[in-house]
């Protein structure tokens, strides 16, 4: 059976998407302590496959995610999954509002509640734990009037009782995770590209790139931009779009970009997330 690296502890949502993701496919899973760690655990063959967050529908892009595929391995991404976030406010029983004095969470869900915090709790301490499910496990074994936030079954799986549910800044609030591989993805029905690449820091380089992708009539779904780590002003932009390598058109669009780009990195096709794992 293939083992599957996701962020732990119990409790984390990138745990509720590997879940998703085993209810199709047969994995063991395999628990790890950051980001980096499932990354590398693929990169080094001590799991097959690993599961981690790539962007926020509120918050943008996993910079740890996208800063490792781009600088540090050559992995595949070969599938997604995309999972509403229902963000709680979560605390031990017998504390309230009013008693609490610290927050603990995750930045990404730090930032998706914002508004909630400085609205309903602006006197309080905020601190970042490297996920939701390690703040609700902190909270738990505390005796302080301490809150955590994070998704409710870290709230179940620890003891804690929800103060306050969806405390999301934004209704629609939703993750997309990739689940990365060495080996390339079988096509699906309807796939996705995904390239990173970098261009000369001239007039309309950026411009002349796209334009190859507009003028084939190829649908960009994302781009995101990140420091190239060389020096300032120069980046990388990673592009998702909709086909597959082995299309004519797309593998047309791919060999101009990668002959005319100063970087370019293949990150796989694979199946457009449709509610189910292809």
């Amino acid at each position: 059976m293939k083992r599957l690296g996701f962020l732990g502890p119990d409790g984390t949502f990138t745990q509720q998407a590997a879940l998703e993701y085993c209810r199709h496919k047969s994995r063991q899973m395999v628990e790890y302590a950051s980001i980096p760690d499932v990354i590398w655990a693929v990169a080094s063959d001590k799991v097959d496959e690993g599961l981690v967050p790539i962007e926020n529908s509120i918050e943008g892009a996993v910079n740890a995610t996208m800063d490792m595929l781009a600088h540090e391995v050559d992995l595949f991404i070969v599938a997604e999954l995309v999972l509403p976030v229902h963000q709680c406010l979560m605390v031990r029983r017998g504390i309230d509002m009013g008693d609490i004095t610290d927050i603990f969470s995750h930045p990404q869900a730090l930032a998706q509640c914002q508004h909630f915090i400085h609205s309903n709790m602006p006197d309080v301490n905020v601190h970042n734990v490297y996920s939701t499910a390690a703040a609700a496990k902190l909270v738990a074994e505390s005796d302080k009037p301490w809150a955590a936030i994070a998704m409710p079954s870290a709230a179940q799986r620890w003891g804690l009782s929800i103060l306050v549910s969806d405390i999301q800044d934004m209704p629609g609030n939703a993750t997309r995770f990739v689940v990365l591989s060495k080996e390339l993805a079988q096509p699906g029905l309807h796939n996705k590209t995904s390239i990173i690449f970098s261009v000369e820091d001239t007039p309309g380089s950026l411009y002349h790139t796209l334009k190859v992708f507009a003028d084939k009539g190829i649908n960009l779904t994302r781009i995101e931009s990140r420091p190239a780590k060389k020096m300032l002003g120069q980046y990388l932009f990673f592009v998702d779009l909709i086909g597959h390598s082995q299309d004519d058109i797309v593998r047309e669009c791919l060999e101009i970009i990668s002959n005319n780009s100063s970087f370019y990195k293949y990150l796989g096709s694979y199946p457009v997330w449709e509610g189910t794992i292809a």
